[in-house]
């Protein structure tokens, strides 16, 4: 059974957070969440694994699909401005049930992807400070266990110190308050679009066409590798950097005008974000080729193969692939929080998680909960394979939210939205088919892992979430 969204509305407006957000913070806030990884990191990855050069194309399919979850997020955004994101939507059109298994869902979502962008956080910096003699010993920067050809190893290394010092720092952010986190995130986010337009316009000059041949290379017979089916798996697996604009919808209590601001942010923050990726993916796979760019720092490999021509711009990219990276930490670190506030003011957890700090008005018990619980997961725990697990997690919140839509046109048409999604049902019924699409390119491994914290999340809402919640509704 959904609940009353006139309950969810007037929760919104009964908001005791800071309302400073306007489209401008809203949209580099998105911004600031998408570009990262997925430039500096998977462009080159997925091109080297899956899709050659034809990655180009995973990133048009990845935006395409997007742009109808993106829809619909707008409408929901635009009608309910609660923090909970795809959570609350689910909530308000889905029930109880589906709504908490997109909450857990979150969960995954934002932990993991904070960890896993912080490690390549880590990756860069030490690079970057390695120029100036600052050497950090090996055992201090991986985490104790690796994913090898035969399995998981240990690495021989202790912890991964750097990426848990920068998810410790931006925590320390967050909890001080919104505006400070935007204003830093502003900055951070105009450095790193500014490194990037550089890198395209420079870079394309010396790109060599034969780089490009074949554009999409023949499949080995296996599906996933090269061919139209590298191509799909490709799209599937730099998906995960397209969460961003989801967590746009997780400040709507902080927006001053999230009617508007919010469908603003999440809609120009997409389409500016995909432009990006395809320029970068166009000039990367031109200056060098693909086989070569399987490394944890492409860009930089790109650069490198140039010789001299472009050593000026090494410090550079080295500089804003830090500075691009961070702004994703933290806004997926900001993101989480406000999940859990939303789940605890529903009843899913401990009224605790839906404390807001006197002073700073921010969720700080759960910011820090977040920072903790990330930091441990970036400095110690195997998170190769997360990005995948990430992205399959992302693709199930957008299906149900473009299937919210469906519902809720059909239930209550007459409700009040400051956006209305385009072209219902095509545009809802596209975003479901789109992200079960690439949901299916993902590995079977990657199914399974989802289906296990799943498992773990059910676990937890019949033991604790249920019975809370009838205590809760009784109240």
């Amino acid at each position: 059974m959904a609940v009353d969204i006139n309950k969810l509305i007037k929760q919104s407006e009964d908001s005791s957070m800071n309302r400073t957000l306007g489209s401008l913070n809203i949209t580099l806030l998105g911004i600031g969440a998408i570009i990262g990884a997925g430039i500096f990191v998977l462009t080159g990855q997925a091109a080297a694994a899956y899709a050659g050069p034809g990655i180009v194309i995973s990133f048009l399919i990845s935006g395409f699909a997007c742009a109808f979850a993106a829809l619909c997020y707008a409408e929901f955004a635009s009608m309910i401005p609660v923090s909970g994101s795809a959570y609350t939507y689910a909530y308000a059109t889905l029930g109880k049930t589906v709504a908490w298994i997109i909450g857990w869902d979150l969960i995954l979502e934002y932990l993991f992807s904070a960890s896993t962008v912080a490690v390549g956080w880590s990756g860069y910096m030490i690079s970057f400070i390695k120029d100036f003699g600052i050497v950090i010993p090996d055992y201090l920067t991986s985490a104790p266990l690796i994913q090898s050809a035969n399995g998981i190893i240990a690495s021989g290394a202790i912890i991964n110190l750097p990426a848990m010092l920068i998810i410790g720092i931006l925590t320390a952010v967050l909890y001080y308050g919104i505006r400070e986190s935007a204003k830093i995130n502003n900055a951070v986010v105009y450095v790193k679009v500014g490194v990037i337009l550089l890198f395209v316009f420079v870079g394309y000059k010396y790109i060599n066409l034969d780089n490009r041949t074949p554009f999409i290379p023949e499949n080995t017979g296996s599906f996933g590798e090269f061919g139209w089916s590298g191509i799909l798996r490709g799209a599937g697996v730099i998906f995960f950097a397209y969460i961003g604009f989801d967590a746009v919808s997780t400040v709507a209590q902080e927006a001053k005008n999230p009617k508007r601001d919010l469908p603003i942010g999440i809609i120009v923050s997409l389409i500016v974000s995909t432009i990006l990726y395809v320029a970068v993916s166009l000039v990367l796979t031109g200056i060098i080729n693909y086989k070569f760019l399987g490394v944890p720092d492409p860009i930089a490999v790109g650069i490198n193969s140039l010789g001299d021509s472009l050593m000026w711009l090494l410090p550079i990219i080295k500089i804003g692939a830090p500075a691009g990276l961070s702004s994703v930490i933290l806004v997926m670190l900001l993101g989480q929080p406000r999940i859990f506030y939303s789940m605890s003011k529903d009843g899913f957890l401990p009224a605790i998680f839906s404390k807001i700090h006197k002073k700073h008005k921010t969720p700080h018990v759960t910011t820090i909960i977040t920072g903790v619980v990330a930091m441990v997961i970036a400095g110690v725990l195997l998170i190769g394979i997360l990005g995948e697990l990430v992205s399959i997690g992302t693709l199930l919140a957008f299906a149900i939210v473009s299937a919210g839509i469906l519902v809720l046109r059909y239930k209550q048409p007459d409700l009040p939205r400051g956006f209305r999604t385009p072209r219902v049902p095509f545009v809802p019924i596209m975003g479901v088919l789109t992200a079960l699409a690439l949901m299916i390119a993902l590995p079977f491994d990657t199914w399974l892992r989802l289906l296990i914290w799943m498992g773990i999340g059910m676990l937890i809402y019949v033991l604790y979430s249920l019975p809370n919640l009838k205590k809760f509704e009784n109240q």
